[in-house]
């Protein structure tokens, strides 16, 4: 009987234990989240996105060390916003880094809300001095792109056989209207 009584004082103790330990943890990083958040509201640090990923500060790092380039992206409505690549980042890394920033500059907006990619991509393209980036393997290097460039958005729309971007079209509503009367 006594063995089995020792079986349970061991036992809750090391629950205790456990939760003691667990405790320090969530004490723990409590303290290191209030930290980062303390060091994010820093002016200095006010490129940093505010839930960053190990991936984010490593290209801000490279961007300080000058192996990283800030593109600024101008919308459709003249405002633009910047994203922060390596230098040998390609067309699909600048496309992956403008739907982060703009998933990340709605969500502070207005909460969650999806965006069509497949949508924007189809009706829309980017434009650098007057070239279209339409090879998604292509370096942005090989388009002249450096640090400070700025690319911009413009309507087009992919043709399906080729693949490639043709001009949009106007939706006319009524054009078939005036041949009835």
């Amino acid at each position: 009987m006594e063995g089995s009584e020792n079986e349970a004082a061991t036992s809750r103790e090391g629950e205790v234990a456990a939760i003691r330990e667990y405790e320090g943890e969530n004490a723990k990083r409590a303290r290191l989240n209030s930290t980062v958040t303390a060091m994010l509201k820093d002016p200095i640090l006010s490129d940093v996105p505010k839930n960053p990923t190990l991936a984010d500060v490593d290209t801000l790092i490279c961007l300080e060390l000058g192996s990283a380039m800030r593109i600024s992206v101008l919308k459709l409505d003249s405002s633009s916003f910047d994203v922060v690549l390596v230098n040998s980042a390609t067309v699909k890394d600048l496309k992956v880094a403008i739907k982060k920033k703009v998933s990340e500059m709605e969500e502070s907006k207005m909460g969650h809300r999806q965006i069509s990619w497949k949508h924007v991509w189809a009706n829309y393209c980017l434009l650098f001095q007057n070239e279209k980036l339409l090879d998604e393997s292509a370096l942005l290097q090989d388009f002249g792109i450096r640090n400070n460039s700025q690319v911009q958005f413009i309507p087009f729309i992919a043709a399906r056989q080729f693949k490639k971007h043709t001009r949009r079209k106007k939706h006319r509503f009524f054009h078939g209207l005036n041949k009835l009367s």
